[in-house]
Parts: C-alpha cells; sequence; structure tokens
C-alpha cells in the first residue's frame, strides 16, 4: 500500500464518484472529503452533495445515494452513512487501518536527521507526485546588529516551512536576505578608518563592539559635518569595489555572519552562511531591473485603461514610480486622502530603494534559480509593500500564474504589559540573552523536577552534564514550541512558567511524551530482552477503543504534514502532536503494554508505541525540535 494520506486516498475515490453523478455539464466539482468534526458520526465526511445538488437541480440526499452508489470503498471503510441534509459519514474499518499501520516499515538501522535535511525516517511515507522549487525567505536580520526577539519568530517560522516543504520532497532554497548594504557602512567604513574591524577571536562579543561603535558613528554622523561627508563618499567607494572600504566592510559581515551562525546553531534551524544571500548581492540588478521596467510597464492610452489590473511606470516628483490600478483602471492603492500610491523603484536622486531590490530579489528567484513558489515570512507591518510588489512583478511578467507568491505573516511577541517584548531600559530583548535565560530556567525546573521524584522507582539517574544538555535542549524548545503552538498570525504573551509547563500543549510536556515510551521500550528490554515488534507474525489487532482512536490518530498524520505545506500554519502540526500525545497516553493507562495478557498483544501494543514515539519524533524534527530518549 502506498502511504499517501488517508484523505488524499479519499478524496480521489469520492472525486471520481462526483464526476460520475455530475457529468459533463457540471464541470469539476470539489469532493469536500474533511476529517469529521464529531467522531460520533465517523472518521471523515464528504459534503459535496449540496454543492452537486444546486447544479443538478435536485435533493441534495438523492445526489449523496447517488454518490454512494458510485463511490467504492469496501477495502478501506464500513458501509457509509447518509445524515443531515446530504452529508456522507465515512468510517475507516479496523482492519485497514491495522493493515495501514502494519505496512509502515521498521526505522532505519540509524536514522539521525541530517545537518540540512529530512530524518531518514520517513515512516514509510512517499514524497510528493509532482515536486517544485521553492524559495523562502526569512530571518533577514541586519548586518552589524544583534539579533534580537524581532527576529525570532521569522527565523522559527521559516525553519518549520522549510523542512516540511524538503519532507515532502520539494526542492527547497533557503534565503537569508541580510541587511548589508546601504548608509551604515559608510559610517562604519569612515570610523574604523585603516583600525581592525572587532574579531570574535579578540572580543568576547565581537557583534555588540561593533554594534556600539556603530552607535559611536551614528553620533558623529550626526553631529560632526566633516565626518558626515566622508561617510557619504565611503559609500561610494564601497560600491565602487574600493579595496579598503571592501576590506572593512567584509569584516563586518563576516563577524555578524559568524554571530547569526551561533544563533542559528542554538536554534537548531537549517539557516547556513551559504543561505546569505544580502541586499548587496543584488545591488548590480538593480539598473537593469528598473530599465526593464520602463520597457514593460509604459503607461496606457486612455483608451486601454480598465481591461484588466495593471501597472505603469512614470516619473512623480522626479521619482520614478509603479502606479498599479484595478480592473476598473482605478487605483489599487491609495493613500488616506484617497491619492494614487506608488511604488517608488528610483528616487529623484537616483538612489533605489528597499522595493527595487525586493523585485530585483525576486525576478533572480524566478528567472535564474528557477522558483516556483516563493514564500516570505515577515510581520504583518509589511502586508501593503508585499501587495505592492507582489502586483508589480506579475504586471511585469516575472511571475505569472505558474508561480505561486505567498506573504506569510506573524503577530508581536508581547510582555506580560502586552505590549511589544523590550527590556526595563525599553530595548529589544537580545535573542541570545533569551535563550540563555530559557536554558536557565529549564535547567531550574529539572533540578526541581528531579527532587521531586526522588526515591521514585522509575527516577533515572542523570549526571550534571546530561542535565546541562537536557536542559539546553529543552529550554530552546520551549521558545520554539510556545512560539509555534499558536496561529502565527496572533500576538502572544512571552509567558516563561507556561512554556515550561510539563502538562499541556508544550515543549516539555510533548519530548516527555515521547521519552515515557522510550522507557517503556527500556523496561521491556530488561523483561523480555529485545523483541522485534516489526517482525511477520506481530499482529495490531485494534480491538479496544482505546487502540483504534490512536491508530487513526496515527494514520491522519501524513495529512497533517500535507496541510501544513498548503496552509503554512505551524499550529496545526503542533495540535496534531499534542492530540498524538493526548491519545497515546489514554492508550498507555487502559490497554496495558508490558502487562498484557499474551505475548501477542504486548507486541501489537509496544509496535504501536513505537509508531507513536516515531511519529512524535519527526513531527518535532518538522518544527525544529530534537527529542531527548531520557528525561
Amino acid at each position: 500500500m502506498k502511504h499517501d494520506s488517508i484523505s488524499k486516498t479519499l478524496g480521489e475515490r469520492f472525486a471520481s464518484a462526483v464526476a460520475s453523478v455530475a457529468g459533463d455539464a457540471c464541470g469539476p466539482i470539489d469532493s469536500q472529503v474533511r476529517p469529521a468534526g464529531d467522531p460520533k458520526h465517523g472518521d471523515y465526511q464528504c459534503n459535496a452533495a449540496m454543492s452537486l445538488a444546486r447544479r443538478l437541480k435536485a435533493k441534495p440526499r438523492e445526489i449523496a445515494q447517488r454518490i454512494v452508489d458510485a463511490v467504492d470503498l469496501a477495502d478501506i471503510a464500513e458501509p457509509l452513512e447518509i445524515a443531515g441534509p446530504g452529508f456522507i459519514n465515512v468510517r475507516l474499518r479496523t482492519e485497514f487501518l491495522a493493515r495501514y499501520l502494519g505496512e509502515v516499515p521498521p526505522p532505519p538501522a540509524a536514522s539521525p536527521a541530517p545537518v540540512s535535511g529530512p530524518p531518514m525516517d520517513r515512516l514509510g511515507m512517499p514524497t510528493v507526485d509532482a515536486p517544485y522549487k521553492t524559495v523562502i525567505d526569512y530571518s533577514s536580520p541586519n548586518i552589524a546588529k544583534q539579533m534580537h526577539v524581532g527576529h525570532l519568530r521569522s527565523t522559527i517560522i521559516g525553519d518549520v516551512f522549510a523542512r516540511v516543504l524538503m519532507f515532502e520532497g520539494h526542492e527547497v532554497v533557503r534565503q537569508n536576505h541580510v541587511g548589508d548594504w546601504g548608509t551604515q557602512f559608510g559610517m562604519l567604513i569612515e570610523h574604523y578608518g585603516d583600525k581592525a574591524v572587532p574579531s570574535h577571536r579578540t572580543h568576547a562579543d565581537a557583534l555588540a563592539a561593533i554594534e556600539d561603535d556603530y552607535r559611536v558613528a551614528q553620533e558623529r554622523f550626526g553631529s560632526d559635518e566633516a565626518f558626515a561627508d566622508a561617510a557619504r563618499l565611503a559609500v561610494g567607494r564601497l560600491q565602487s569595489g574600493d579595496v579598503e572600504a571592501r576590506r572593512v566592510w567584509e569584516s563586518i559581515c563576516g563577524e555578524s555572519r559568524h554571530a547569526f551562525g551561533e544563533i542559528y546553531k542554538r536554534l537548531d534551524v537549517l539557516l547556513e552562511e551559504a543561505d546569505a544571500c544580502g541586499e548587496s548581492f543584488y545591488n548590480d540588478r538593480l539598473a537593469p531591473v528598473v530599465d526593464e521596467l520602463v520597457e514593460r510597464l509604459r503607461p496606457r492610452e486612455a483608451g486601454q485603461r480598465g481591461s484588466g489590473p495593471y501597472a505603469e511606470l512614470r516619473e512623480d516628483g522626479g521619482a520614478l514610480c509603479v502606479f498599479l490600478y484595478d480592473e476598473k483602471g482605478e487605483a489599487a492603492f491609495t493613500n488616506q486622502d484617497g491619492d494614487p500610491l506608488p511604488m517608488i523603484v528610483r528616487k529623484s536622486d537616483g538612489a533605489f530603494l528597499y522595493a527595487t531590490t525586493d523585485l530585483a530579489a525576486l525576478r533572480y528567484r524566478i528567472k535564474e534559480l528557477g522558483a516556483r513558489r516563493m514564500i516570505y515570512v515577515t510581520d504583518a507591518r509589511q502586508k501593503l509593500h508585499f501587495r505592492m510588489f507582489f502586483a508589480a512583478a506579475r504586471a511585469a511578467g516575472w511571475a505569472g500564474d505558474e508561480v505561486a507568491l505567498e506573504h506569510t505573516t506573524f503577530g508581536s511577541v508581547l510582555g506580560a504589559n502586552r505590549k511589544p517584548l523590550k527590556t526595563r531600559t525599553g530595548k529589544n530583548v537580545l535573542l541570545r540573552e533569551l535563550l540563555d535565560e530559557a536554558e536557565r530556567r529549564a535547567y531550574d525546573v529539572l533540578v526541581e523536577r528531579d527532587r521531586g521524584i526522588e526515591g521514585s522507582r522509575d527516577r533515572e539517574e542523570r549526571d550534571e552534564d546530561e542535565k546541562r544538555a537536557i536542559a539546553r535542549r529543552v529550554g530552546i524548545a520551549a521558545v520554539k514550541y510556545a512560539d509555534l503552538v499558536r496561529d502565527r498570525n496572533s500576538d502572544y504573551v512571552f509567558n516563561w512558567d507556561s512554556m515550561l509547563a510539563m502538562q499541556g500543549n508544550t515543549a516539555p510536556y510533548m519530548m516527555y511524551a515521547y521519552a515515557r515510551i522510550r522507557s517503556i521500550y527500556r523496561k521491556a528490554a530488561e523483561r523480555f530482552g529485545s523483541p522485534d515488534v516489526y517482525a511477520a507474525g506481530v499482529v495490531l489487532s485494534l480491538g479496544a477503543p482505546a487502540e483504534r482512536d490512536l491508530a487513526l490518530r496515527l494514520v491522519r498524520f501524513r495529512e497533517t504534514i500535507d496541510s501544513v505545506a498548503a496552509d503554512l500554519l505551524p499550529h496545526t502540526l503542533c495540535n496534531y502532536l499534542f492530540e498524538l500525545a493526548s491519545d497515546f497516553m489514554r492508550f498507555y493507562e487502559s490497554c496495558p503494554v508490558l502487562q498484557a495478557p499474551d505475548e501477542a498483544t504486548r507486541l501489537g501494543r509496544m509496535r504501536l508505541c513505537d509508531l507513536t514515539a516515531r511519529t512524535l519524533r519527526l513531527g518535532l524534527w518538522l518544527l525544529g525540535i530534537e527529542v531527548i530518549e531520557r528525561m
């Protein structure tokens, strides 16, 4: 059996049945197969009858019956039921669930997660039939500045997208669009002169030292006219390739990337130095991009307007601007006074802007990298910018219908006062300091928990190094999971107690659920040796309700991954994993594993345990979280 998602399999079969009932006159109709909202009504539901009934001018229940008569699900489901006005309820056969899970191959002999790729253990799931190249633009810190809490969400949300789409089989190009160009570098070049730029080899925190120097340079730029003139000239030297200016700039960029790399390593995200493609990369492409816009977005004659969305490039106040129009020929974007709001691509002094760089990057990613899906991960404040520059790119003909352009937004991280999280002095919280605090608090929780279970038979001794290692992993996981578990469009209040809690939908609870299953295996090995739960004779009976519930949750894993790949909502996966862990806990409490009535039952239940652990491990990896064998 090919381990596609159950939703996909049911959808394909219902689609065939719906097509036969609809005939050629109705055109394509979505089979509308969804997981059932209430388990009492079954496992899945097909709701196509209502929309099809309107087209065929028939009663929905009559259409539902015709669909039921046409669809072949005998090998998958119990006899179908029609409920309400025409809902078709589907309850999967227990033997189908057992067969589906029974065909999941055993884990590879060694299945570590590669540094820049998905884990070897795919649980038998195939890659997608039609992979495409996806570019994901995320994180994007500024050179010469330390990463702060504002970079957290873009970095970890974008990393989930990269992991999920890689697992699906798509070619993923990670792009860290760092801010490494502009006037600020002229200030720093002039400030350092022939002095050495702080280095991680000479400073405990080189990037902090560079940021301090930048503040000094900014003050001089505002108060010392001679310095300001020299800094502006330094920008020109940098842009023209002056050797000394480039040396200082490259040193600053190198130290910044080194510091960013340390943060990425602690966060366990896939971004590497090779993924950095900053604003400077596109510098030579900006003028040609504007020249191409001049050719492609010529102003229309009055009689040509109103024939669909379009864009024009023309001067306004000496600047070159893209004006965007809707189907009626009216301004697509307006300011507060109702006047047309253009996107400026070249200022009156000849300077380019962020919009120009973004257009150059988009064109490069489509034309040269071959992207067919582009995902930008930034906060919601940039919505207008992305709407405008996406529209301009489509109007210019760079992004056709075959290219998906997606701006995935996220809310803010708030403090207890429900305002953006800041230090007591009003500064942005540095990301490295936040991670330090996460590890410290996780260690304190671990030590306190060890004291609480001292003397317990289930207590597993660990030395100080192991405690520190566990605290590091749990602390970072707690920060990431607390962010990902919420709808990314929502703000959330940063709360240490809730994110480090061992109960509820938290990283510590998820990691504990995995570790508990592994503990069961260690105990089984002590009592019965090391059983091969994937041997041919091991059968999943699923006779108890809790066994079936757990099995159903397990087979829904693939459709959850597919959903995240399509909708880009990581909290969907978090909620699935929490429900899986909860289903497992109910199963473990009601279905004895090591005390099972016979060996066959014990081995079957141990196999369910292992499938759950493997699913948790893979699901958490997709979220950028590594599991712990003992906790």
